[in-house]
């Protein structure tokens, strides 16, 4: 696949600054969402033709990219 960044994109103006997928208000979170309660990504496609499979995946790679930079702090 192409650069997750192809798809994604932040603007403070849109979903106030969640990351969504490029030229639509649809959040990373809401497919995330959508995927961890079970739907396909075929039914997320039915739901939102707009949606293609490439920026679905740009969606799970932009979540394992963030989760692979998580800094965990523990204080003794």
């Amino acid at each position: 696949m192409e650069d997750y960044r192809n798809y994604i994109s932040i603007n403070p103006e849109i979903r106030f600054g969640k990351p969504c997928i490029t030229g639509t208000r649809i959040s990373v979170g809401d497919v995330l969402g959508w995927l961890g309660a079970g739907m396909t990504e075929n039914q997320i496609i039915e739901d939102f033709p707009e949606l293609t499979h490439e920026q679905i995946m740009a969606c799970l790679l932009f979540a394992a990219d963030r989760e692979r930079n998580v800094k965990i702090v523990v204080s003794a």
